[in-house]
Order: structure tokens, then sequence, then C-alpha cells
């Protein structure tokens, strides 16, 4: 099997975390990817040209990254990282969708100024997700000291530090997540302790 990821996606991150964390790296290479270009040659791999996705052995693609890292945490038939089925993983999913929300404004917000220039980026993009990012950020000040989020590795947690861990405070810019939050902090670096999260940070950006 095939990981196809780029090294700065905090998707694709979010899958290489469950790769190393399965133990998964001789079953499933890794291979790094360019995204974006009329000419890609990733859109043969993938035609929606979207990372991470993952090729199975008989060549059908996994596309998006909730899918690709709960095939990773099932292959073997004993998931670690994914809450019980039922009512009984509800608040789990319930603080996974919140750090999903986050991760997928703070992505937004950072292609204003990844992919647009200055004159023609959307204010009303920039100022509408500081905002939504900020607020999730009180939110998470408190949440991480719940047991999702304190307890073992899970994606609930894994989510929550694509967003967060090896981030830069007001990057974006305006984006001041460690101020007046010291739990969120203190969980941030908490989260530095695995080597899975460590070994995936994106490379920096010039």
């Amino acid at each position: 099997m095939k990981l196809y990821t780029s090294p700065t996606s905090p998707y694709g991150r979010m899958a290489r975390i469950v790769r190393l964390e399965k133990g998964l790296a001789d079953r499933i290479a890794l291979h790094p990817v360019k995204t974006r270009g009329a000419d890609n040659p990733y859109y043969a791999v993938n035609p929606s040209g979207r990372v991470p996705s993952l090729i199975l052995n008989d060549g059908a693609v996994l596309e998006d990254s909730t899918l690709v890292c709960w095939f990773m945490d099932h292959l073997d038939g004993a998931p670690t990282l994914h809450p019980p089925e039922g009512m009984a993983g509800l608040d789990h999913r319930r603080i996974e969708a919140t750090a999903r929300s986050m991760l997928d404004g703070l992505s937004l917000w950072g292609r204003e100024y990844l992919y647009r220039e200055a004159e023609i980026r959307s204010a009303t993009i920039i100022a509408h997700e500081q905002a939504r990012a900020l607020r999730l950020a009180d939110v998470f000040e408190k949440e991480v000291q719940g047991k999702v989020l304190s307890g073992p590795l899970n994606m609930a947690q894994i989510t929550l530090a694509c967003a967060l861990h090896g981030r830069v405070n007001d990057r974006p810019q305006g984006f001041r997540w460690q101020d007046g939050r010291p739990n969120l902090c203190a969980w941030a670096e908490r989260m530095g302790g695995y080597a899975s999260i460590v070994e995936t940070l994106p490379p920096p950006r010039n």
C-alpha cells in the first residue's frame, strides 16, 4: 500500500501520525507529493489532487484523512485511536468534530496568504476565520482538561495537534492562540512527547 501526501498538509500529517502509531511503516510506503499545478503527475494517482490518499493493494484509492485514518487504525482489527461505536463514543466524536472545524478554518485562512497576493486577499474570509479560530481556542482551553483530550492518544487529540502543535503564535497573522490560554499551551507541549507528533512536523515555510 502507498500513502501519498505533501509534507506541509495538516490532513496528511494526521495520516502520517496514524501510520506511525499503528506500526504500519513497513506495510504502507510513504510517497511525498506536491499538490496543484496544471500537469501535476499526482493527478494520475488521485484525480482529485487532494491529500492524503491511500492506494490499496488492489489499486483502490482511499481519499480524505478521515477515511484514510479510519482504515489504517482498523487494519489490524484492533482500533485504538477511534471511539467505540454508538453513543459511547459521542463525546470523542463531538470534540474531534470541533477540532476539525478549527483545522478546516485555519487551513482556509492560511491559503489566503499562501495562494493569493496581498491586494486580492479576502478581508472578509480572514476576519471570519480569525474570529472562529480564537473562539475555538477558548473552547479548547477548557476541553484539554477533560478525559478525551487528556487520556490515551486518539483521533480527537491527533486532529487538534495537527491544528496547533508546531504552530507559531500569531500564525496566520492575528491567530494568537497561546495568549491567555495556559492549559492549551501546556497541552500542545505535552503532545510533543509523542514521537509520531514530532516526526511529522511540517517543514518551515519560506
